[in-house]
Protein backbone atom coordinates (compact mmCIF):
# COMPACT_ATOMS: atom_id res chain seq x y z
CA UNK A 1 0.00 0.00 0.00
CA UNK A 2 1.47 3.47 -1.43
CA UNK A 3 1.21 6.49 1.23
CA UNK A 4 0.13 9.70 0.78
CA UNK A 5 3.64 11.40 -0.16
CA UNK A 6 4.23 8.57 -1.91
CA UNK A 7 0.62 8.90 -4.27
CA UNK A 8 1.40 13.04 -4.39
CA UNK A 9 4.84 11.89 -5.46
CA UNK A 10 3.36 9.17 -8.36
CA UNK A 11 1.05 12.06 -9.38
CA UNK A 12 4.01 14.88 -10.14
CA UNK A 13 5.69 12.58 -11.68
CA UNK A 14 2.97 11.50 -14.15
CA UNK A 15 2.15 15.21 -14.72
CA UNK A 16 -0.74 15.66 -12.42
CA UNK A 17 -2.30 18.53 -10.85
CA UNK A 18 0.79 20.34 -8.37
CA UNK A 19 0.02 23.69 -6.92
CA UNK A 20 2.51 25.17 -8.73
CA UNK A 21 0.71 24.82 -11.94
CA UNK A 22 -2.53 25.80 -9.61
CA UNK A 23 -0.45 29.27 -9.41
CA UNK A 24 0.60 29.63 -12.76
CA UNK A 25 -2.97 29.08 -13.65
CA UNK A 26 -4.26 31.32 -11.84
CA UNK A 27 -2.13 34.40 -12.13
CA UNK A 28 -2.16 33.70 -16.60
CA UNK A 29 -5.91 33.31 -16.49
CA UNK A 30 -6.31 36.61 -13.90
CA UNK A 31 -3.72 38.43 -15.94
CA UNK A 32 -5.44 37.08 -19.27
CA UNK A 33 -9.33 38.28 -17.66
CA UNK A 34 -7.72 41.58 -16.96
CA UNK A 35 -6.12 42.54 -20.02
CA UNK A 36 -9.34 41.31 -22.45
CA UNK A 37 -11.61 43.26 -20.33
CA UNK A 38 -9.78 46.55 -21.15
CA UNK A 39 -9.30 45.68 -24.61
CA UNK A 40 -13.33 45.00 -24.90
CA UNK A 41 -13.56 48.27 -23.17
CA UNK A 42 -11.70 49.98 -25.40
CA UNK A 43 -13.07 48.60 -28.50
CA UNK A 44 -16.72 49.56 -27.37
CA UNK A 45 -15.31 52.84 -26.69
CA UNK A 46 -16.68 52.38 -23.01
CA UNK A 47 -13.25 52.84 -20.88
CA UNK A 48 -13.34 56.22 -19.08
CA UNK A 49 -10.33 58.01 -19.33
CA UNK A 50 -8.33 57.19 -15.98
CA UNK A 51 -5.12 56.71 -14.52
CA UNK A 52 -5.06 52.76 -14.00
CA UNK A 53 -6.48 51.11 -17.26
CA UNK A 54 -5.73 51.26 -20.90
CA UNK A 55 -3.18 53.38 -22.87
CA UNK A 56 -1.04 55.39 -20.68
CA UNK A 57 1.39 57.55 -22.64
CA UNK A 58 1.67 60.97 -22.41
CA UNK A 59 -0.67 61.53 -26.25
CA UNK A 60 -3.57 59.10 -24.62
CA UNK A 61 -3.40 61.56 -21.88
CA UNK A 62 -3.75 64.60 -23.03
CA UNK A 63 -7.33 64.43 -23.73
CA UNK A 64 -10.45 62.79 -23.51
CA UNK A 65 -10.83 62.10 -27.22
CA UNK A 66 -7.02 60.98 -27.35
CA UNK A 67 -7.54 58.37 -24.79
CA UNK A 68 -10.99 57.24 -26.42
CA UNK A 69 -9.17 56.80 -30.11
CA UNK A 70 -6.17 55.07 -28.63
CA UNK A 71 -7.77 52.55 -26.14
CA UNK A 72 -9.82 51.45 -29.12
CA UNK A 73 -7.25 51.26 -31.47
CA UNK A 74 -5.34 49.15 -28.90
CA UNK A 75 -8.52 46.93 -28.03
CA UNK A 76 -8.15 44.24 -30.57
CA UNK A 77 -4.98 42.92 -29.58
CA UNK A 78 -5.34 43.44 -25.74
CA UNK A 79 -8.60 41.07 -26.50
CA UNK A 80 -6.66 38.87 -28.26
CA UNK A 81 -3.57 39.04 -25.55
CA UNK A 82 -5.72 38.11 -22.88
CA UNK A 83 -7.39 35.34 -24.83
CA UNK A 84 -3.67 33.74 -25.10
CA UNK A 85 -2.92 34.04 -21.92
CA UNK A 86 -6.72 32.69 -20.34
CA UNK A 87 -7.05 29.85 -22.77
CA UNK A 88 -3.21 28.80 -22.48
CA UNK A 89 -3.03 29.79 -18.63
CA UNK A 90 -6.38 26.92 -18.29
CA UNK A 91 -4.58 24.49 -20.08
CA UNK A 92 -1.69 24.06 -17.56
CA UNK A 93 -2.82 22.19 -14.99
CA UNK A 94 -3.66 19.36 -17.34
CA UNK A 95 -0.70 19.60 -19.63
CA UNK A 96 1.86 16.14 -19.62
CA UNK A 97 5.39 16.89 -18.66
CA UNK A 98 6.98 19.69 -17.01
CA UNK A 99 8.23 20.80 -20.33
CA UNK A 100 4.52 21.16 -21.42
CA UNK A 101 3.98 23.21 -18.60
CA UNK A 102 7.33 25.35 -18.98
CA UNK A 103 5.90 25.79 -22.54
CA UNK A 104 2.71 27.06 -22.01
CA UNK A 105 3.88 29.73 -19.63
CA UNK A 106 6.58 31.22 -21.53
CA UNK A 107 4.62 31.33 -24.86
CA UNK A 108 1.60 32.50 -23.23
CA UNK A 109 3.10 35.44 -21.04
CA UNK A 110 5.55 35.93 -23.82
CA UNK A 111 3.01 36.05 -26.52
CA UNK A 112 0.86 38.16 -24.05
CA UNK A 113 3.10 40.59 -23.42
CA UNK A 114 3.97 41.25 -26.74
CA UNK A 115 0.47 41.25 -28.33
CA UNK A 116 -0.35 43.44 -25.12
CA UNK A 117 2.95 45.94 -26.02
CA UNK A 118 1.67 46.02 -29.93
CA UNK A 119 -1.43 47.60 -28.52
CA UNK A 120 -0.56 49.79 -26.35
CA UNK A 121 1.93 51.05 -29.60
CA UNK A 122 -0.73 51.45 -31.74
CA UNK A 123 -2.87 53.05 -29.76
CA UNK A 124 0.08 55.66 -28.77
CA UNK A 125 0.23 55.80 -32.63
CA UNK A 126 -3.53 56.55 -33.18
CA UNK A 127 -3.61 58.89 -30.19
CA UNK A 128 -0.27 60.88 -31.57
CA UNK A 129 -2.73 61.50 -34.70
CA UNK A 130 -5.80 63.52 -32.65
CA UNK A 131 -5.00 67.24 -33.05
CA UNK A 132 -4.15 68.72 -29.70
CA UNK A 133 -6.92 70.29 -27.28
CA UNK A 134 -6.50 74.08 -28.32
CA UNK A 135 -5.15 76.06 -24.09
CA UNK A 136 -7.94 77.95 -23.08
CA UNK A 137 -6.55 81.09 -22.09
CA UNK A 138 -8.29 82.81 -19.74
CA UNK A 139 -8.05 86.97 -18.85
CA UNK A 140 -5.73 87.34 -15.88
CA UNK A 141 -4.42 89.65 -13.39
CA UNK A 142 -1.51 88.74 -11.34
CA UNK A 143 -2.23 84.79 -12.52
CA UNK A 144 -5.85 85.48 -11.19
CA UNK A 145 -4.61 84.85 -7.67
CA UNK A 146 -4.94 88.47 -5.65
CA UNK A 147 -7.83 90.52 -7.97
CA UNK A 148 -9.42 87.96 -10.04
CA UNK A 149 -9.28 88.38 -13.92
CA UNK A 150 -7.91 90.98 -15.52
CA UNK A 151 -8.34 93.54 -12.61
CA UNK A 152 -5.35 94.75 -12.32
CA UNK A 153 -2.48 96.59 -14.83
CA UNK A 154 -0.90 93.26 -15.69
CA UNK A 155 -2.98 91.51 -17.84
CA UNK A 156 -3.73 95.01 -19.62
CA UNK A 157 0.48 94.50 -20.33
CA UNK A 158 0.10 91.18 -21.65
CA UNK A 159 -2.89 92.31 -24.11
CA UNK A 160 -5.52 91.22 -21.78
CA UNK A 161 -4.81 87.41 -22.25
CA UNK A 162 -2.30 85.09 -20.88
CA UNK A 163 -2.16 81.29 -20.34
CA UNK A 164 -3.29 79.83 -16.96
CA UNK A 165 -0.41 80.27 -14.39
CA UNK A 166 1.41 82.57 -16.79
CA UNK A 167 2.76 85.03 -14.28
CA UNK A 168 3.65 88.48 -15.86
Amino acid sequence: MLESGQVLAAQAEAGGITVPRILLMLVMVAAGVAVGFVGLRGLREALPKNSWAGVQTPATMRSDEAFRVGNKAAGLPLLVAGAVLTVLGALVPFATGTATVVTLGVVGGLGGLALTAAGCLLGHQAASRVPAPKPQGRRLGCSGQCCGDSACGVASALGGRATPGAAG
